[in-house]
Parts: C-alpha cells; sequence; structure tokens
C-alpha cells in the first residue's frame, strides 16, 4: 500500500533502522517474497521474508516469525499498517530497565463521534468534537523478550492468550505514545496518512545511496 509515494512497510523498515535495528522479519501470507525483498531493499536493514506455510494467526504468525532470528533478546514487533512517531529505542530501555517480559506502546483513546454533554436533568450543556477519553489503546508495537515469544501460540491470536496472562501476572508493561499514530485501514485512514505524510517530508523514508549523497 503506497503513502506519499513509499510502500506502508518502506515507513517502518526506516524507523526500524534509525532506531539501530540491522535485521527485519518480515511475516506474511505464501507468495511475493520477491516484491517484499525488492520493494524494502536498501533501506539500511537485511529484509527476511518469512511466508506462513498455513493461516497461523497473528500470535502463530509472529511466532513462526520470531523462530528465524539469529541473536535471543527482545525484538521489536510492529503490526504492518500502523504508521507512529514512536521513540523505539526509549522504548527498549524502558522495557529493560522494569525487566518486563513483553511491553505494549500504548495511545490515548480518541472518540470517533462528536459528544454531547448532558447534566441530571437531561439538559444540553456543551458538545465536544472528537474529545479524548479517559482510556488507552494498544497501538500495534511491542517490544518481545524471550519468556513472551516462548508463550506466544503456535495458533491463534496473541492478544487473547499470551498478552492477557502476563498482565495478570504483572509481566506486560505499557509505553505511553503521544505522540502520531495512524492505523490505515479504510480509505479515509489513506487519505489522512497520504496529507500527513506529504507535508512532512522529513519522515519519508531514504535509500542508503540517498542518504550517503545527503
Amino acid at each position: 500500500m503506497p503513502i506519499a509515494g513509499h510502500p506502508l512497510a518502506e515507513y517502518q523498515v526506516a524507523q526500524l533502522v534509525r532506531a539501530g535495528v540491522g535485521r527485519v522479519i518480515v511475516s506474511r501470507a505464501a507468495g511475493k517474497d520477491d516484491l517484499f525483498a525488492a520493494k524494502l531493499a536498501g533501506l539500511g536493514a537485511e529484509i527476511v521474508a518469512v511466508p506462513e506455510p498455513e493461516p497461523l494467526g497473528r500470535g502463530g504468525g509472529l511466532r513462526y516469525a520470531a523462530a528465524h532470528r539469529e541473536e535471543s533478546g527482545p525484538l521489536y514487533a510492529l503490526n504492518g499498517d500502523e504508521l507512529l512517531d514512536l521513540d523505539l529505542e526509549a522504548m527498549l530501555a524502558r522495557h529493560r530497565q522494569r525487566a518486563a517480559a513483553a511491553t505494549i506502546a500504548v495511545a490515548p483513546m480518541t472518540s470517533q463521534f462528536g459528544v454531547v454533554d448532558v447534566d441530571g436533568e437531561d439538559r444540553v450543556t456543551g458538545f465536544r468534537e472528537a474529545p479524548r477519553l479517559p482510556h488507552w489503546v494498544n497501538a500495534g508495537v511491542y517490544v518481545l523478550d524471550d519468556e513472551a515469544l516462548e508463550r506466544l501460540p503456535e495458533r491463534g491470536d496473541h492478544e487473547q492468550s499470551t498478552f492477557p496472562q502476563l498482565a495478570a501476572e504483572g509481566r506486560l508493561l505499557a509505553f505511553r505514545h503521544e505522540g502520531l499514530w495512524l492505523t490505515v485501514n479504510t480509505p479515509k485512514d489513506l487519505r489522512k496518512a497520504e496529507e500527513y505524510f506529504a507535508a512532512h517530508p522529513e519522515w519519508r523514508p531514504a535509500r542508503a545511496t540517498e542518504r550517503a549523497r545527503g
């Protein structure tokens, strides 16, 4: 999916490279391995495309992909449809400081609707357009340590199994993110992302040759 002339995944790989990541494992359905390798080449990281032999679910796919890493210890895991200006290095440092099994980035929840304030007598006292709500939302970026990886399901969703279990044990940490968070799932999301990154060229991915010229 192109965003302002670049595949969405390019933004994520470029962000990982800026955080010091040198090897990126892409979990994906079978087919189009060459396409992923070609589209993401030259950004400064080795790209390893790992196709699932069959649909494994989000947690199962993550577990299968993680089996192809070359080092132990914490790793970053990102959903494929999220764009954030998240400080990945600070997130990793906090994860290590607190010795968590897993850390998830959370963002403030904003209402998609305008809110009508009503008092106890059913009088309308005001209106608020898309207000911030008193909740935090999973922003789709994780730091996972060996313990969390070992507890991922072979099939299924980690957010319905591994994460609730770790939370109950006090082993799951939240990293609050107040900045940019765009989820690209609908034409409206795509238009918003296009407008943002067209207006912020500093966030566009650059090939290694382009960085050298700069």
